[in-house]
């Protein structure tokens, strides 16, 4: 059996990163950059005003108050994309718009919360801002400096700065294409829910849950249905599969008599690495190649499929797009309630974490954790990490969570 993390690492060694695609800035959201992108040009490209105000002279304006103001001619005003069409000399200054090119001759803007608001000749009461409230060129980006580095996943604020510096498209990672596949004979689509009222099946909820959580990596779902325990139906459905870059399938690789996945594979071609790693949920998982691509077997309970899909698939996913940083990092809770373990696996239990009445960060479970429980996953938030080694955690000890999608903690509440 693989612990989890080596299990993890040789899964990771054995992924490629795919070909990249040149998409327009617009589609590249959630997108992964294939490379560093630099800047051309200066960010910003001239020194500018962060205020409305007075761009002035600091010598003229130093020592002023409201009972001894300086006074100073106002030779025009600069609106942002317009320029000063002179330096700002002796006793004078511009009225300035924020964002507006700083005039020559100008090392500072006073806002005009300090001045009388002139348009002529203005007063200035106060000289905290003498030398301030200047944006130089450069400042936020300098010319060929990396503006965004390959294997960024992009998000909203990087698109802005893709947009500033010129890019109309980018060269991101080629979605994965991941075929996916679900046996057992009990399973029906929901199409067939009467024969689940009757009580002779139940839904194939891992096939919706695997198509979500592939669509939420980047990826590109290719369903290949349900199979029947049979090894016949299995092979040809697995025989007729479209290309694709990962398989998943879940279900049929423990040691039943009728869990064959591993066999069937093993018969057309696969390479099976290994089949069992230290977890709970999700002990039995298979990883291999299969037709050149990587293949991860998947335990058929539900939660066991989706724990292990986040703690196998998912980085395998993200390192497929190009991302360099693939694994979550936990981060540092306290146990709300005594847990206990029966068995010396890393166990990952359904929590939700949230501050406590102190603000630290506090993880509860979401009620019993037995592996065919979905509402327990999707009541959770994090997944609480209690390694192999422990089989008591008392209440108030500390832990790590691996939290859960992009909404793992919102409050109904702006924080303070």
């Amino acid at each position: 059996m693989r612990t989890v993390a080596d299990a993890a690492a040789e899964i990771l060694a054995a992924i490629r990163v795919l070909e990249s695609e040149a998409v327009p800035l617009r589609d590249a959201l959630g997108r992964v950059l294939a490379a560093d992108v630099a800047s051309p040009v200066d960010l910003p490209p001239w020194d500018n005003s962060s205020m409305d105000g007075y761009a002035v002279r600091a010598a003229d304006v130093a020592g002023a108050t409201r009972g001894r103001p300086a006074a100073l001619a106002v030779i025009g005003t600069i609106a942002a994309g317009a320029r000063g069409e002179r330096p700002v000399g002796p006793g004078q200054a511009y009225r300035i718009m924020t964002g507006a090119p700083l005039p020559a001759g100008a090392d500072g803007v006073i806002r005009v919360e300090d001045t009388d608001g002139a348009i002529e000749r203005v007063q200035v009461f106060d000289d905290r801002d003498a030398g301030r409230n200047v944006r130089p060129r450069g400042e936020d980006l300098a010319a060929g400096a990396v503006a965004v580095p390959g294997g960024t996943r992009l998000g909203p604020a990087h698109l802005g700065v893709l947009a500033s510096v010129g890019c109309a498209a980018v060269a991101v990672g080629r979605r994965p294409r991941v075929a996916i596949l679900a046996t057992g004979d009990e399973l029906v689509d929901v199409d067939r829910f009467d024969e689940v009222r009757r009580g002779e099946r139940i839904v194939t909820s891992n096939s919706y849950a695997l198509e979500a959580l592939v669509r939420a990596v980047g990826g590109e779902p290719v369903p290949l249905g349900l199979v029947r325990d049979d090894p016949a139906a299995l092979r040809e459905r697995l025989a007729g599969a479209p290309p694709a870059d990962l398989l998943l399938t879940s279900g049929g690789i423990s040691v039943g008599a009728f869990d064959h996945t591993r066999r069937v594979l093993g018969e057309l071609g696969a390479e099976l690495a290994f089949w069992r790693v230290k977890v709970r949920p999700g002990a039995p998982l298979g990883f291999g190649r299969w037709r050149g691509a990587p293949w991860i077997g998947l335990p058929g309970n539900p939660v066991s499929t989706m724990v292990t899909f986040e703690l196998f698939a998912r980085p395998a996913l993200r390192r497929m797009q190009g991302m360099t940083r693939v694994f979550p990092v936990p981060v540092p809770v306290r146990v709300a309630e005594r847990v206990t373990t029966a068995a010396a696996l890393t166990h990952f239990f359904r929590a939700v974490v949230a501050p406590g009445a102190d603000g630290v960060l506090e993880a509860r479970l979401t009620g019993p954790q037995g592996s065919g429980l979905l509402t327990s996953m999707a009541r959770a938030n994090a997944l609480l990490v209690v390694p192999e080694e422990r089989r008591v955690v008392e209440a108030g000890e500390t832990l790590g969570a691996v939290m859960l999608g992009d909404e793992a903690m919102l409050g109904e509440a702006v924080a303070p």
